[in-house]
């Protein structure tokens, strides 16, 4: 391990311990060590921030330029105590763009249509079945696609109908119930996997073809392929996402609120504990997600312009 590599754990296990959510540091910041590393900076300099910031195959257009950047500069500032020829990066010398992407809202006829080419188009009785059961999951439970890679075999409550999502974003577990036929569609895929792997070689729920652990870049690979082929999102301005089916579980759970007559405000706190929200306020933002509920988003922004001292 170099200095910088023992330097980098000991900043991110100290930030730990002061309560900050550091996901995408200990993600990206070994990277970026890794690379000082290779280029044999002995410590963090603007110009190899920058090179990093934007490195071949980050989309410039993208956020991705200024996280890294942000990242880096943090660590600067802890390297700055400890070896004076750091170079701190500035503040904004990398600006976060200013765009907002609505989410592509799938209906239940495009989720059914996903996982029905996934059983056809996927080769391999057990891949085809992983990436349809997979993209149902998200589908009916609105998880975040690193959740559904992560889960254990363990995780699985058949009894209770339930899966406990283990410290996923922002450190949190939960529990997730499930209706019944959701616990039956995972129940067959178990079979099947079974049938292919009556050894498992891991303990994920879902496995690959050599029985392995999922990987996001292939079940991402799968679905922009299944979007392609069955065209959905095909008419619009920006291609589906698969996050968005995430975005899909919560926006048509508020419109069916909305539409049987329920009070959307008051459920949106159950709504935010089931997505695994930091706090109700990250899922108010899809009342403006689909027309229908833009009225109730612009009502409460009225009520919080009202609540403001004068």
């Amino acid at each position: 391990m170099s200095r910088l590599s023992e330097a980098a754990a000991d900043y991110l296990e100290l930030r730990n311990r002061l309560g900050h959510d550091l996901a995408e540091h200990h993600r990206l910041l070994p990277r970026f060590v890794a690379y000082l590393d290779e280029i044999a900076a002995p410590t963090v300099t603007i110009a190899a921030a920058l090179d990093w910031a934007f490195a071949p195959g980050v989309d410039a257009a993208s956020s991705n330029p200024a996280r890294r950047m942000t990242i880096a500069r943090r660590f600067a500032q802890h390297m700055a105590g400890l070896d004076p020829r750091t170079e701190i990066p500035p503040p904004g010398l990398i600006s976060f763009p200013q765009r907002w992407h609505p989410p592509f809202i799938f209906t239940r006829t495009d989720l059914e249509t996903l996982t029905t080419q996934a059983r056809q188009r996927v080769r391999g009785q057990l891949p085809a079945a992983t990436h349809s059961t997979m993209l149902g999951l998200l589908g009916a439970t609105g998880l975040r696609v690193g959740e559904a890679i992560r889960l254990d075999c363990t995780d699985i409550d058949w009894a209770d109908e339930a899966l406990l999502v283990r410290e996923s974003k922002f450190g949190k577990s939960r529990l997730v119930p499930v209706l019944p036929s959701t616990i039956a569609a995972l129940r067959d895929y178990a079979g099947i996997r079974d049938e292919h792997h009556p050894r498992a070689t891991t303990a994920s729920f879902f496995v690959s073809r050599r029985g392995n652990r999922m990987v996001y870049p292939c079940v991402q690979e799968t679905f922009r392929n299944l979007c392609h082929a069955t065209k959905i999102g095909a008419d619009a301005d920006r291609r589906p996402r698969i996050h968005d089916l995430r975005h899909s579980f919560a926006v048509n759970t508020l419109l069916r609120w909305h539409r049987s007559g329920e009070d959307v405000e008051a459920k949106l706190p159950t709504l935010s504990t089931y997505l695994g929200h930091r706090d109700p306020r990250s899922t108010y933002w899809y009342l403006s997600a689909a027309p229908e509920l833009l009225s109730l988003a612009a009502r409460r922004l009225e009520y919080s312009i009202q609540a403001r001292p004068s």
